[in-house]
């Protein structure tokens, strides 16, 4: 049988599908459910949209499990030490179904970060989707493999992006259905996450949260990309930007009755300039390093500020394309790397306070070892003189002694 679902080996996901009268073929087996994803949408999309401009936090989301990063089997046990060094305590590994044979090597991997709270990701492949017998065989022997290693799960990933293998929801849904019943059946300890729609695509998200399928998320699994509109500051449809994205994410789950209001972004990250054939995407989204390591600073700030995520998972730690360490040529440290380190010894534990936003400048308040704590910067336009008492730090925790600007690079004021 010819594989139409070709994986990229540089930049860690599959080639869009070449066969194009298959896709079409496939689209049109599933025209019926994309009928329901465009009914329920006519219904749901407004209520929801405007649900999220009311909708606030149940409860404070503290910092310990906030700070998440991807890590890969194929990728070395560098990974181990680097993590360590970070002093990252949540980390994601994908295991592809399509990749059993190397199971017991995905499970001894894992077992390596001792101290870290570990999410599985079940990759799918079209074979599983099309047969379930395999899928339940297949998920089975995953789950007794990490018994004692693991126990959270995301089931499936980017569902709504056909190279990944799915042609519909209503083909996700049967996939998560027969994964949940293997759970719930002899895993019960075990909790499940999904349904891992990428970009801001929530149309497809409602579809996979309103239906009729006897189906529950644990937590509600999204890959919040942003980097198509630049600085994470930037919005989309006119004022959707990060954290208006999170919040009609946030709206969506509390509506549900599918899910826990409990929100995973499981992949963020910016592509980088000049690092074809590793970058992600086409030239025309990639970014410097440097405005890398603030974007990636800004996205968590903003996504902790909205206190509606319970942790966001860096894509990831080693890529030449888009991770925090470049693994071509031995291991280069990108600045983003120290910029994550710091980020984690500042604000991991840190309990958040208040977020203001003053035309382009933006302040999150925390607190942290009985010590105010800030952090500062501008999302636009030149840099701007910065008044204050407390001890300034720039992003890598060098001190800033003289006169204060802040600017598109964010500063720590401590007291």
């Amino acid at each position: 049988m010819k594989n139409r679902f070709i994986w990229d080996e540089h930049s860690d996901q599959p080639y869009p599908i070449g066969d194009r009268q298959y896709k079409k073929r496939m689209k049109k087996k599933y025209l019926a459910d994309y009928l329901r994803l465009f009914f329920v949408n006519i219904l749901l999309f407004p209520i929801t949209l405007l649900y999220s401009f009311f909708a606030r936090p149940r409860a404070k989301n503290n910092t310990d499990n906030f700070f998440a990063l991807c890590v890969n089997l194929n990728k070395g046990e560098d990974q181990v030490e680097l993590v360590r060094e970070l002093n990252c305590h949540n980390i994601q590994v994908r295991v592809p179904l399509s990749d059993l044979d190397q199971l017991d090597q995905y499970v001894e991997f894992v077992a390596k970060f001792k101290s870290c709270h570990v999410l599985i990701n079940i990759l799918q492949d079209r074979a599983h989707i099309e047969d379930k017998a395999l899928l339940a065989s297949s998920i089975h022997k995953i789950f007794c493999a990490f018994s004692g290693v693991a126990s959270n799960f995301q089931i499936g990933n980017a569902i709504n992006r056909t190279k990944w293998g799915f042609f519909s929801v209503d083909e996700y849904l049967k996939f998560y259905q027969v994964v949940q019943k293997i759970r719930d059946r002899e895993f019960a300890n075990y909790l499940l996450v999904g349904p891992s729609v990428i970009d801001y695509e929530y149309h497809f998200t409602i579809r996979a949260l309103f239906n009729g399928y006897r189906l529950k998320y644990d937590k509600l699994a999204a890959l919040l990309y942003v980097d198509r509109r630049g600085a994470p500051e930037n919005t989309q449809t006119a004022i959707f930007d990060t954290r208006r994205k999170i919040d009609f994410l946030y709206a969506i789950a509390v509506l549900s009755r599918k899910t826990s209001s409990k929100i995973l972004l499981t992949e963020a990250n910016w592509p980088l300039s000049n690092t074809a054939p590793w970058a992600p995407t086409s030239a025309t989204e990639c970014v410097g390093e440097e405005d890398y390591a603030n974007y990636l600073l800004r996205y968590y700030l903003l996504a902790l500020a909205s206190q509606k995520v319970e942790s966001v998972y860096w894509h990831q730690l080693l890529a030449p394309g888009y991770g925090l360490v470049d693994h071509r040529d031995g291991l280069r440290k990108r600045s983003a790397f120290f910029v994550y380190k710091e980020m984690l010894m500042r604000l991991q534990g840190a309990v958040f306070e208040r977020y203001i936003k003053e035309g382009n400048v933006h302040s999150v308040a925390l607190s942290k070892d009985g010590k105010a704590l800030k952090v500062v910067w501008l999302s636009a336009g030149e840099k701007q003189r910065y008044l204050t008492t407390g001890q300034v730090f720039d992003k890598l925790g060098q001190t800033v002694s003289e006169d204060v600007y802040i600017s598109a690079s964010p500063l720590y004021i401590v007291g």
